[in-house]
């Protein structure tokens, strides 16, 4: 009875150390008689119960460790606190248990050190607007020495950058003095352009001036041109028309009746506007010049 017991006790031992069911996501390690043997997958698997065991558990998963705060030093000797998280995956778990003894704590390590070295590298001014750049470059640093740990360092992010409370101070008072800087000059732009679109205002005013009082004299050039044309014109008619009577019967009788008129009318204006009065000595001499000027009437009309 005590045998078939302790039989059945070994088959349910053998049965329970020989199937290993492994979850998703994660890998064992199997060693045999000490040595690696081979990595069992996600699933159902069996192993030699009493020669093969499981040395290490790994998982797959994308894991997140915090990097702890360290004193930094920047390249213009300012002291800073700085911490971060890194973003690790296994993706050789032969690698993970055999090249090093804690992976974990390795790049934990690295990722301090290099954060150390990449703030050195520049000024404080810059670690609050470069950190992407850090990032990247810590990232670069630790992925090429856990190529042999089988670790994937997937991403870095600085979580916290702070100075002492003496380099804040000096901060915020560079940052107030720069904002006043801006508006001192926003001020004197806004003056600029202000000045400037008045000299343009009056510019273009002087500009509409000269052009209204060019296009006034122009208009009245024409107007006086158009004038003086129509004078010529009517004088020309009028003239024409003279011309025309004369050919007439009796025309010219009527041009020596006018001449005539306009000679007695002039001596007539002439004795009103002054008491002294010059008369020709010969006043048979009208008659002589309305003769000369019918001959010249006559010599017009001949041509």
């Amino acid at each position: 009875m005590y045998s078939i017991l302790a039989v059945t006790l070994l088959i349910v031992v053998v049965i329970t150390m020989s199937v290993k069911v492994v979850p998703q996501q994660r890998a064992y390690i199997i060693e045999r008689l000490g040595k690696f043997n081979g990595v069992l997958q996600p699933g159902i698997t069996f192993i030699m119960p009493f020669l093969d065991r499981v040395a290490y558990k790994h998982s797959l998963k994308e894991q997140a460790y915090d990097i702890h705060e360290q004193i930094c030093i920047t390249r213009d000797n300012v002291q800073v606190r700085v911490d971060g998280v890194i973003f690790l995956q296994v993706v050789d778990p032969q690698k993970a248990s055999y090249g090093i003894n804690d992976y974990v704590f390795a790049v934990t390590q690295l990722a301090q050190t290099t954060m150390r070295s990449e703030i050195g590298k520049i000024d404080l001014d810059k670690t609050f607007v470069e950190r992407m750049i850090i990032n990247t470059a810590v990232v670069a640093a630790i992925d090429e020495a856990a190529i042999g740990w089988g670790v994937k360092v997937l991403r870095y992010e600085i979580k916290n950058i702070s100075p002492p409370a003496t380099v804040l101070q000096a901060m915020e008072k560079q940052m107030q003095a720069e904002r006043e800087k801006r508006s001192v000059i926003l001020e004197s732009e806004g003056k600029k352009q202000s000045a400037i679109n008045m000299a343009q205002g009056e510019k273009e005013r002087v500009v509409l001036e000269s052009e209204g009082q060019k296009l006034l004299q122009i208009n009245r050039a024409e107007g006086e041109a158009q004038a003086l044309r129509a004078v010529a014109e009517a004088t020309a008619d009028s003239i024409r028309l003279v011309a025309d009577s004369i050919q007439t019967k009796g025309g010219l009788e009527a041009i020596q009746l006018k001449v005539a008129e306009n000679y007695i009318e002039q001596f007539g204006k002439i004795a009103k506007a002054s008491n002294t009065m010059i008369l020709p000595s010969n006043m048979a001499d009208m008659a002589g010049v309305i003769a000369t000027a019918m001959n010249v009437i006559k010599q017009e009309n001949s041509k």
